[in-house]
């Protein structure tokens, strides 16, 4: 079944102010508690991970309801909201731009007080990325990645991408990992996308037979990929317009080099293949039209991307943020979140005096 919706998500200039934004660090950081508290930390990102959620979850923090800025600005605020509930055992890692690069950093930082080794959550970071940016081809460049993950190695991604040929529109791909049977095969949680684009799927179900050639063609002397590729250009004109889109980013002169690493290196599968440094979307581009073309293993071209309002938003719509109710939120929050932590720990202190008892009972 496919996990898939649609939502716009234009893109907006500016920033979010400072006084909405410290109100959204406190509001965020009162609304996860709560739910940690009543329902789990797994519980607590699995709802992030669904892209519905994670909207409806903007606009009661305040935010523009329909703006793309709503994702760099919730994970924003929800990474400074948890730098103060590191008792909960949920990290943030990356976020837009230069931060998105210094995820893996971020990752052994936050679990070297954990017995466990982060290389499975740094890899799981790349690899997530990879796909979306290359093996995902919808004309969408990322420029914002939000991992996510528990003391239990339980993670989440949420990253966006922006594209000029889209008319100021942006894509958010959202990621958790339970639902990663096969990072290159229907991997995501689910796709935020105003409308579908031209989109080489090489993650698709359909697209199986076609992942297992690419890595066989990768693997074979690149002088007989670049005679296929150059076959390919000199027949272009006589190819469907699904496919001149594709043929004319491809330029044997830049592939060189790569073919004779993909050759040496001998990827065992699709997932090593894209995890190579230096393999990238004109790369498996070429690898997909020759398989196609040549080879009949199908390209798939199925684009995968398929509210409430409680404070308003800062641009006026669906009308202004009332700060005396968004305050009265938070300090209602607040408490409310006191007294769970207050109800939590005498039960807690029953349970052991319980304990106790029937210790002491059975000794005498």
């Amino acid at each position: 079944m496919r996990r898939a919706g649609q939502i716009d998500l234009p893109l907006h200039t500016g920033k979010a102010p400072r006084w909405l934004f410290e109100r959204m660090v406190s509001l965020a950081r009162c609304i996860s508690e709560v739910i940690i508290i009543e329902f789990g930390r797994d519980y607590f990102l699995q709802l992030l991970s669904q892209p519905l959620w994670f909207q409806s979850f903007g606009c009661v923090l305040g935010f523009d309801w329909h703006s793309s800025g709503v994702t760099t600005t919730v994970c924003g605020a929800l990474k400074e909201a948890f730098k103060e509930l590191d008792d909960y055992g949920v990290f943030f890692c990356g976020g837009k731009g230069a931060a998105s690069r210094k995820t893996p950093q971020e990752i052994e930082k936050n679990t070297q007080t954990l017995l466990k080794s982060p290389k499975d959550l740094v890899s799981a970071s790349k690899i997530v990325a990879k796909v979306d940016n290359n093996a995902l081809q919808d004309g969408f460049t990322l420029y914002h990645h939000t991992f996510v993950f528990s003391t239990d190695f339980k993670w989440i991604v949420i990253q966006q991408g922006m594209s000029e040929d889209s008319q100021g529109w942006a894509r958010r791909y959202h990621w958790h990992c339970d639902d990663v049977a096969s990072f290159v095969n229907e991997p995501h949680k689910g796709i935020v996308s105003d409308k579908h684009f031209l989109t080489l799927n090489l993650v698709a179900q359909e697209s199986a037979g076609l992942r297992g050639i690419v890595t066989e063609l990768a693997s074979r002397k690149k002088d007989e990929n670049l005679k296929d590729i150059g076959s390919l250009k000199e027949e272009s004109h006589k190819l469907p317009a699904r496919h001149r889109v594709l043929v004319r980013d491809v330029n044997p002169k830049y592939l060189d080099k790569i073919f004779l690493q993909t050759y040496e290196a001998k990827p065992q599968d699709f997932e090593k293949l894209l995890s190579m440094e230096g393999v990238g979307a004109k790369t498996l581009r070429a690898l997909a039209l020759i398989s196609d073309l040549i080879y009949s293993k199908p390209v798939s071209f199925r684009d995968p991307a398929r509210f409430s309002f409680a404070h308003g938003g800062k641009d006026g719509f669906p009308y202004k943020i009332n700060l005396a109710h968004y305050d009265n939120t938070i300090e209602t929050l607040t408490k409310a979140v006191q007294k769970a932590k207050i109800e939590r720990t005498e039960r807690l202190k029953a349970l052991r005096r319980l304990h106790r008892f029937y210790n002491l009972k059975d000794k005498n």
